[in-house]
């Protein structure tokens, strides 16, 4: 694990300081985001997503056993798949207009958050490479935050 250490610390501060800026976004252009009905669940998804990520990196820095790593990781890892695929099923389900965007949305949602599921798996059978899968995760994790971060400070003032 000692090798792992600065990246993980790395992306701890990396997560932390993108998941403040989506905080501000939100807080900024509250009215706007709440006048596009499809953009509230597009925040959360953007915040679920970081700080999925933000718990992801943080655990993986606690001294534990590598079956309890796995086991963690992947109830934050499945949380993070599970509320961004909610939040598409209910988008794509209200607002027929937008299934092509939720289509890439999903598609993103997904890249995003399937290496660090199967990282998760893999460290519960003790197999340390899972790391490399996690580290994958976290970084479409910093992409995907960028993207949403894009769309709730900029895009949404077009």
């Amino acid at each position: 694990m000692g090798s792992w250490t600065n990246f993980f610390i790395a992306e701890v501060g990396a997560t932390a300081a993108l998941s403040g800026l989506v905080i501000v976004a939100i807080s900024i252009n509250l009215a706007r985001i709440l006048a596009f009905p499809e953009l509230p669940g597009r925040a959360a998804e953007a915040i679920v997503t970081l700080a999925g990520s933000l718990v992801l990196c943080s655990v993986v820095l606690i001294p534990q056993p590598l079956r309890v790593l796995g086991g963690e990781l992947l109830i934050v890892a499945f949380f993070m798949w599970f509320v961004p695929a909610l939040v598409h099923i209910r988008t794509w389900r209200k607002f027929d207009r937008k299934r092509a965007n939720i289509h890439w949305r999903a598609v993103l949602s997904h890249i995003t958050s399937l290496p660090s599921i199967i990282g998760s798996v893999l460290l519960l059978f003790d197999n340390i490479d899972g790391l490399y899968w996690i580290s994958a995760g976290v970084i479409f994790a910093l992409i995907n935050g960028m993207v949403s971060t894009w769309v709730l400070l900029v895009e949404i003032l077009r």
